[in-house]
């Protein structure tokens, strides 16, 4: 991955004014995409990011000589978010859907494909035949009572967790065998504490709408235009991975002048009201300056800027920021779950014939396989598939979710398995969820990636927490806050919320107003 090599101290000069200098606090890609849009406003920005490398949860790993994602592999569809900013950068042409062979549910009794028409595994055809093999008859039957509730059901308390909808109007079987399985392969969550609000905006207005949860469902997918698609072809990818996406935006910044300081650690955040230097109003929506102090081994200095964007994740942006705005302290979000991917790249010719499509989501309740899912990523992506020719497979293998309580947010369930015993747990999970004998001997390369707590945890009254954050930070002129744990989880959410946030203050700017 694209790296800086500039020195620490190479980009401590102003360049332009002052008034038009902002800093950006971490470097994944609502930083990025920040610092990108405000670059191409007129402002001169510095980003800082511990990391060595850029990206943040859509990083890059080599894995017997593949260049693989080593976090995110694709983005929902659901919104032209991506897919534009993909174009804004040159990479329209690489957008690719992924096999349309779908993907599989392992339930207790073994695997069922995964049944198409859904959104989290909320099915909204239940006469479809993946529908009825997944939850039998009396599940159907008890799904089918959704069509005759009444729209209220679910959709009047102020916060509602997805489990509770899906309990309430479809029942404890599609909830335990189709939407828990999906959430804890999309959100490493488990449903009973997701506030459904944050991960399926929009459900439960469509309920009132349209009334059912399953006629929502329809409605939403139809929309979206994924009526009929297999599940999983809700999402794109790009042609090499999406951390190329990083890459061009690092690029795009570099080219436009950006001050990036890849192993800076942010320590501390003051602010400075213009008052305290003279003139103005002291109060907190006074235009005030904000400093970043920052480390870089045995380097350190800070930068005074007009403008700060905070792009880290929530427990880290709220630490930051505590000492000047000690109000944002009671609404510090719990830390995401704690995962680990494992990649495998093997020499299994018998995996050419896609036994379990793209891949295999676990249900919790399953006894004897440690992994949540399974992505076999040359089956899912063409492009993949070709780079590394026949018989050379890449699954990966993802392992953790949050628990039932909030205080269990970032335990590992089942019972955490050591780092250097992982790789054989992951090829003994892959041969029972492959039904394909993948051993020692055929492992080309193998690589875990440990992400603790980076993935936004939206547990129940998370939506209402963030309104919170956004009316106190939109009180102290020059600060954003944003990224996953302000906009949601999953790509399509980072980049669209990023935009939204950073045009106004763009616009802002351009109308003469103070930003926020």
């Amino acid at each position: 991955m694209d790296q800086n090599k500039h020195s620490p101290r190479a980009h401590r000069t102003p360049t332009v004014p002052a008034a038009k200098r902002a800093a950006v606090v971490g470097g994944g890609i609502s930083g990025l995409l920040a610092a990108m849009d405000l670059q191409a406003a007129g402002w001169q920005v510095g980003v800082y990011d511990a990391a060595a490398s850029w990206g943040g949860c859509v990083g890059v790993h080599e894995v017997a000589g593949v260049v693989l994602d080593s976090g995110a592999e694709s983005f929902a569809t659901r919104s032209t978010a991506v897919a534009d900013l993909a174009a804004e950068l040159g990479l329209g042409e690489r957008i690719v859907a992924p096999d349309p062979a779908g993907a599989w549910v392992w339930l207790p009794e073994g695997p069922v494909p995964l049944p198409r028409t859904g959104i989290l595994g909320i099915p909204s055809d239940l006469h479809a035949p993946e529908v009825r093999e997944a939850l039998g008859a009396s599940g159907v039957l008890r799904a089918a009572l959704d069509a005759k509730m009444p729209v209220s059901v679910g959709t009047t308390e102020a916060q509602c967790s997805l489990a509770e909808l899906v309990r309430a109007r479809m029942g404890r079987r599609v909830l335990e065998r189709l939407v828990a399985p999906v959430v804890a392969g999309v959100h490493s969550a488990d449903p009973e504490v997701l506030d459904v609000d944050m991960v399926a905006p929009g459900l439960r207005a469509g309920i009132r709408e349209h009334g059912s949860l399953a006629a929502a469902v329809a409605a939403q997918r139809s929309a979206k235009g994924q009526s009929g698609s297999k599940p999983g072809s809700a999402v794109g990818g790009l042609s090499g991975g999406m951390h190329t996406l990083a890459a061009a935006l690092v690029a795009r910044l570099r080219e436009t002048g950006a001050a990036l300081h890849a192993g800076h650690a942010v320590t501390a955040i003051h602010r400075t009201p213009v008052a305290a230097r003279g003139g103005g109003r002291d109060d907190a929506g006074a235009p005030s300056r904000w400093t970043v102090d920052w480390v870089a081994g045995a380097d350190s200095g800070s930068e005074s800027v007009d403008l700060l964007v905070v792009a880290t994740d929530g427990p880290t942006a709220v630490k930051l920021l505590t000492p000047e705005l000690p109000e944002l302290l009671p609404f510090a979000p719990a830390p995401g779950p704690d995962i680990r991917l494992v990649t495998l790249v093997v020499d299994v010719p018998e995996l050419d014939s896609k036994p379990r499509g793209t891949g295999v989501l676990v249900a919790p309740q399953v006894e004897g396989i440690t992994a949540k899912a399974l992505t076999h990523a040359t089956a899912k992506w063409e492009w993949l598939a070709d780079s590394t020719g026949p018989g050379t497979h890449v699954l990966r293998l993802s392992y953790g979710r949050a628990g039932v309580a909030a205080a269990d947010a970032v335990r590992l369930t089942p019972r955490p398995v050591k780092d250097e015993d992982l790789v054989a747990t992951a090829l003994a999970d892959a041969t029972k969820l492959l039904g394909v004998a993948v051993t020692e001997a055929d492992v080309l390369g193998a690589d875990i990636v440990r992400w603790k707590g980076a993935l936004p945890f939206a547990a129940v009254g998370h939506q209402a927490k963030m309104a919170h954050i956004h009316a106190l930070a939109q009180k102290h002129h020059g600060l954003v806050l944003t990224g996953g744990w302000m906009s949601g989880n999953g790509l399509a959410a980072v980049v669209a919320g990023t935009r939204r946030q950073l045009r106004a203050v763009v616009d802002a700017a351009a109308d003469g107003l103070p930003q926020r």
